[in-house]
Parts: structure tokens; sequence; C-alpha cells
């Protein structure tokens, strides 16, 4: 029909279009012979002696049964009668079952954040394992990510999901950005809410961590990840490009804690280049911070042994020998213990976590000690590993 509307005869512009004359003409009036829907088979079913007595139920039981499940049924039930490559041929037969007769879907509704609106936290497991001056580093990574801007900071955390690990890393996150969304949303943490027969309410806690900055605290559905989906790609995205540095690296090892954190830090500020035009437009429409952090601490109270030990959530650490029988108050972080005596704090140890749950860890610096070991060399046997 181009060639027609161009100027070319008839037998020309049938024969551009590799059509008969005839049939140029036929379309050229608008007779098109519509193909008329086929309603037999060309070739016998292989699976007519089951498939609506045996298939169609399972199936309408439970629509998410796969091909290779019904298929390894008729296998275990009629040996022998369909063999492997009408695999295929069921497959397809259940993919057009799902789309003419199976049950509706859910449907996905794309969002559309603007600027400010909404701030994401999530931990996740690093892909590759991780080894610390040669000695396996089990952590985890928490990331905070803006929906609007995609900016994001990440932190090593040790010791599974907590409160302390989640206040200190999304509070330095804010105070990176220098401002604070409407909202904060996680996936159902467990550091964030206590689940208990699906009814979910804020901890203490966060909740008074949420409102001193002055958000509101939202949380997707059980088990529903896409709502989530800004931080989960997040998370997906951080990973990957873990492990392809470390692969340019070559090693998975690092000689301290440090050099692994500068490590995560220059990845995250590389991630974070993409993003400067939509940060500098969303840190305009940001709240003001508090002047102040929040509490992002577990508070205990402990006393010292008369071995300069003090016991703290299945961690044994050694203190200096002068604080023997007084009272610690301990402010327990993630990554770190603050002890004070009073208002003064005494000293800062780093956090052990033990390698099992029927195990203790132990930070025994020979410092605290070494007058008393020296006096007593049997002293020595009270911190046999």
């Amino acid at each position: 029909m181009k060639s027609r509307h161009t100027g070319c005869a008839q037998e020309t512009a049938a024969a551009k279009a590799d059509l008969s004359i005839r049939t140029g003409r036929r379309i050229e009036a608008g007779d098109r012979q519509i193909k008329k829907e086929r309603h037999w088979r060309t070739r016998k079913d292989p699976l007519k002696a089951v498939w609506e007595s045996v298939l169609v139920p399972l199936l309408e039981h439970e629509p998410t049964l796969t091909g290779i499940t019904l298929w390894d049924y008729l296998d275990e039930h009629y040996p022998d009668q369909y063999p492997e490559p009408l695999l295929r041929t069921l497959q397809r037969r259940i993919k057009h079952w799902q789309a003419t007769r199976g049950p509706g879907k859910a449907v996905i509704f794309r969002q559309s954040v603007p600027a400010g609106h909404q701030g994401l936290s999530d931990f996740t497991h690093p892909n590759t394992p991780i080894s610390i001056a040669g000695e396996p580093f089990k952590h985890l990574l928490y990331q905070f990510r803006l929906a609007f801007s995609g900016w994001r900071d990440v932190h090593i955390v040790q010791g599974g999901e907590s409160y302390s690990a989640l206040a200190d890393g999304l509070q330095t996150a804010l105070h990176k950005l220098g401002g604070v969304p409407k909202e904060h949303r996680t996936d159902s943490l467990s550091a964030a809410y206590v689940n208990n027969a699906q009814k979910r309410y804020l901890t203490d806690s966060y909740q008074a961590l949420c409102r001193h900055y002055g958000m509101r605290a939202t949380t997707n559905n059980l088990g529903v990840s896409h709502e989530n989906g800004a931080i989960e790609t997040a998370n997906g995205s951080l990973k990957r490009r873990i492990d392809q540095a470390i692969k340019l690296r070559r090693s998975a090892d690092f000689s301290s804690l440090q050099s692994y954190a500068d490590f995560i830090n220059r990845i995250v500020g590389k991630l974070n280049k993409r993003c400067k035009g939509r940060l500098a437009e969303e840190q305009r429409v940001l709240r003001a911070l508090p002047r102040h952090r929040f509490i992002d601490y577990t508070e205990l109270t402990v006393k010292v042994t008369t071995s300069s030990t003090v016991a703290v959530k299945r961690g044994l650490y050694s203190v200096p020998s002068r604080l023997i029988g007084s009272r610690l108050r301990v402010h327990l972080y993630h990554d770190r213990l603050e002890c004070f005596v009073g208002q003064e704090r005494v000293i800062r140890l780093a956090r052990v976590y033990p390698k099992s749950p029927a195990s203790r860890a132990r930070r025994i610096d020979y410092r605290h000690l070494i007058h008393s070991l020296a006096a007593k060399t049997p002293g020595l046997s009270l911190f046999a590993v």
C-alpha cells in the first residue's frame, strides 16, 4: 500500500511486496481474508487421559505447582506412560491454563516517591566471605537509602540485627546527609519491630528514635519484599559491586576492620556520585536535624569480679584491676562497650561476639592484669581459652 500511495502501478507495488497482482488488488479493495479460528487439534493430545481428570484438579487446589512437579507426579503414578519429552508440552499446557483459568495474581503498583519523603533501612549479608587478618569475619551490612535520589550510606555490623546497630547506622547516615526525610521505612526488621502472631508493633526504643527525628515509622507487609523495593534493589547493587571489587582486588582478606570499612566506603562513594544532582534537589526539602543524637545503646549495670572481669551478653571482658568490686554502668553498642563509674567514663572496650550460640566470647587485655599476673603466675590459668 505504501508503494501505491507513492504512485507505483498495481503490478509494480505487488512485485515489491512479493505478492501476486490479484492479491494486491484484493488488499487494495479492502477484501482481506481473515484467518478463521481453529477449534480442532491437528495431532493427538498426549495428555488427554490425565489433563482434565487428574492435573487440572491438582492445579485448582494449588495453582503454583510447576511442570516438573506434575511430570514427576505422572511418572510416579503412571510409570512409563508419560516420557520426559512431554515435559515441555506439559509446561506449555500449565502456562496456558494459568493464563485462561488460573487465579488472579498480585498487582504491583509502581510508586513515585517525592523528594524528601522517604528513607529506607535494611540489613543484608554480603555474598563473598570476608576475613580480617586471616580470621573469618561474620557480619552484616546495614544500609540506609533515600528513595528519591538513591543516596545511600552503609555500615558494618557485627552480632546481627539489633536496635543499637539500627539506631547507630540510621543516625550516622542522617547526620552525613544533613537532614531528615518525612518517613522511615523498614521491611519488618527484628531490631525495629516485634513480630508476634502476625501482629507488629513498634518497640519503645525505635518509636522514640523516630519521634526524636520527626519521622513517621512505616513498614511493608510481611513477606512482600517489592513494597520495599528501593532498598532491596540497593542491596543487590551494593553486593554485586563488593563482589566485583574483591575479584579485582584478588583477595577478600583485610588487614584490619578499618581497612575493610574504608573499602566499603570507597564503593559507596562511587555509587553516590551517580545521584549528585537528585541529591542536591532532595537536600533542599529535607527537614532539619535535631540538636543532639538520640540514645543508640542499651544500658546495663554489671559488677567487676575479683578476677577483674565483667560479663556482658555472653562476652567476658577484662578491665583495669582498680575497678574490682565496682558497679559499672555499661552503654552497650553493637560494636563497643563504654563503661562508667557514676558520670565518668572509665574505659571503652571493643565488643566481641561468640562463634556459636552455646559458647562465650572473651576479650582479655593483659595490660589490665599484668601486675597481678607477675605476682601470681598461677593466675594465668584463670583465662585459659
